[in-house]
């Protein structure tokens, strides 16, 4: 019983310690193990068992693995076509402030319509206000 403990201790110990192991039989005739060669016997080096290698992953994990890099991407993609859609958005409101701005940057007459429904046409003090609040459109929209 004694044996078995210390063959069962030695070999519990030899993974955690990696050493070299010795096996040889003392002056009672016991089997013992050491992890250091014994001066007065003949000893024979056995090697440590190998450690326990990382289990493989079942197909389970994998799969699950698999799927949250699938999520990741759709992930990503889902952001960059949002991304995309604020730019195309930002272009077409840079574009339309801009071509506001090129009208009453141009000249000449510009018609309104007043609170009754009938055309009149603008001051030149207020096409040069109107100019004024379309820049400051056209520098928003535009990030300038």
């Amino acid at each position: 019983m004694k044996r078995m403990l210390i063959i069962a201790m030695a070999l519990a110990v030899a993974p955690l310690a990696s050493a070299e192991l010795y096996k040889y039989v003392d002056k009672n005739g016991k089997t013992v193990y050491t992890d250091q060669p014994p001066v007065d016997a003949d000893a024979k080096r056995i090697s440590a068992p190998p450690a326990a290698a990382a289990p493989a992953k079942s197909y389970v994990e994998r799969d699950k693995e698999t799927e949250k890099g699938r999520e990741k991407s759709r992930d990503q993609a889902k952001k960059a076509a949002e991304t995309d859609k604020a730019e195309q958005a930002k272009k077409q409101r840079c574009e339309q402030a801009r071509g506001n701005l090129q009208i009453y940057t141009d000249g000449g007459r510009i018609m309104k319509t007043n609170d009754k429904g009938e055309r009149d046409y603008m001051s030149d003090e207020e096409i040069a206000a109107e100019r004024a609040k379309t820049q400051k459109l056209v520098d928003e929209a535009c990030g300038k």
